[in-house]
């Protein structure tokens, strides 16, 4: 694999990372070359969600994208996503609701819910939007509280 150049803007930060190889995982480039290790790996196969980022504002599963395949684009991890009205809302609501429990897939859960507010636009439904959360896993069973929290999101209802 041919090691390739790559420019992009992480957190609002620029980036410019030289030697990558070709096949790289956008996860591995977070947390290993950019120290963003707020980013979790769980199964490497897009299975449980915990890579969720953004890539230009989409949820994106960061273990199943190629670094190279995000040249130019903007990515936003957990660490940079309360700069975000959105995002942030997503984190007071998860705070609120106490969506914690040991924390692993709480990242996955913020950026996936994050990007699928901004993607719909809440024009799905609470419902849909459920459903779509639905390739994110919690192991520690703490979904009533995850689900708390998504519906504090609702228009009319006063969340954060």
């Amino acid at each position: 694999m041919t090691p390739v150049a790559i420019r992009l803007t992480v957190n609002g930060r620029p980036e410019s990372l030289v030697d990558v190889p070709s096949g790289e995982r956008l996860l591995d480039t977070l947390r290993w070359r950019l120290s963003l290790k707020g980013t979790k790996e769980g199964c490497r196969t897009g299975g449980c969600g915990a890579c969720t980022v953004l890539v230009d504002g989409r949820s994106t599963l960061s273990c199943l994208t190629l670094a190279r395949e995000v040249e130019g684009s903007e990515i936003t991890t957990i660490e940079g996503v309360g700069r975000d009205g959105t995002g942030a809302r997503v984190q007071e609501a998860f705070r609120a609701a106490g969506a914690v429990q040991c924390g692993y897939c709480t990242p996955g859960f913020v950026m996936a819910l994050t990007g699928l507010l901004k993607e719909r636009a809440r024009a799905d439904g609470f419902d849909a939007l459920l459903e779509d959360l639905g390739g994110n896993l919690c192991r520690c069973t703490g979904y009533a509280a995850i689900v708390r929290a998504a519906a504090a999101l609702r228009p009319g209802t006063g969340a954060p």
